[in-house]
């Protein structure tokens, strides 16, 4: 196993000594999920999924008690992910353009997008949302195009979904969001210039990472979703599961090996273990957008 160097970087006079950034794809999956670290592999989950229930009384009479149900579901921290990368202990001395924290964001930099993909991948296990006669209906996969034309349509209706679902309060505590694919995001700013908002001075001023606070919602960005997905609902009700042990650990090793023998380097690895959850009881306040 060897690396490959170009042969200039061996050079560091004639080049800057740090390596170029890294174009990093957008995660929000820790801002519109509920993460939880832990050390333990299985999170439960429990809800009441049989409420009480009022009773209309009579005075002088007896009243009766009724049940309740709690229900636990759970949330396994099973799936894990590795970025290990081999450095030889010659290339490490001979340049400065690989240096281990440069490898340390950029592996903590793809296990995010790992857990972002993973989180977009659950769409099967959240409430469809179509179109049906212009309408924004729920319980309907009828794909819509987004357009700076309707997506403020697209958000209230989403909003009125989540009001008929009875996720009201949910919505008013924890915030109502959209995980917009780029031009589906582009589309918004252009409704938005279009009906006279100055995103700079307003809507960006008081923004989010990777997007931004408009028409009561909060506006985010992936290229991670599956095709003709698009992730919305109200906010810290999905659940993301990390262990807490390795997440941010570095794991090095000198002279690994590997199927052919030793190696002459560091080994240096580090890992992402987690699970995802969407709850079952609130499932109706978290949609896949169904879109072409």
């Amino acid at each position: 196993m060897a690396n490959t160097i170009a042969a200039g970087s061996y050079n560091k006079q004639a080049w800057e000594a740090k390596l170029s950034e890294r174009l990093n794809k957008p995660t929000t999956w820790r801002d519109v999920a509920d993460v939880r670290m832990a050390d333990l592999r299985v999170l439960n989950v429990s809800y009441m999924s049989t409420e009480f229930a009022t009773q209309t009384g009579t005075r002088g009479t007896a009243y009766s008690f009724s049940d309740f149900t709690l229900t636990n579901e759970t949330l396994t921290l099973s799936e894990s992910k590795y970025a290990p990368v081999f450095i030889d202990h010659a290339d490490a001395a001979q340049t400065d353009y690989v240096s281990q924290m440069d490898l340390a964001v950029q592996q903590a930099a793809i296990l995010s997008e790992d857990i972002e993909t993973a989180v977009l991948d659950d769409h099967a296990n959240w409430t469809d949302v179509g179109i049906v006669g212009g309408v924004i209906t729920s319980s309907n996969s009828t794909q819509i195009t987004v357009s700076s034309t309707n997506i403020d349509d697209i958000v209230r209706g989403i909003r009125r979904i989540v009001l008929v679902a009875n996720g009201g309060d949910l919505m008013n505590r924890n915030g109502l969001f959209f995980v917009w694919r780029p031009g589906d995001l582009e589309a918004l700013e252009s409704f938005a210039q279009a009906n006279g908002f100055n995103l700079a001075d307003k809507a960006l001023k008081n923004g989010i990472e990777n997007g931004y606070h408009f028409l009561g919602a909060d506006h985010y960005v992936s290229n991670n979703h599956a095709a003709n997905h698009v992730f919305c609902g109200v906010k810290k009700i999905f659940k993301v599961g990390i262990l807490k042990a390795t997440w941010g650990k570095r794991y090095e090793s000198i002279d690994p090996s590997n199927t052919d023998g030793p190696l002459s380097g560091t080994g240096l690895n580090t890992r992402a273990d987690f699970g995802t959850l969407t709850p079952t009881k609130h499932n109706t306040i978290l949609y896949d957008l169904n879109v072409v």
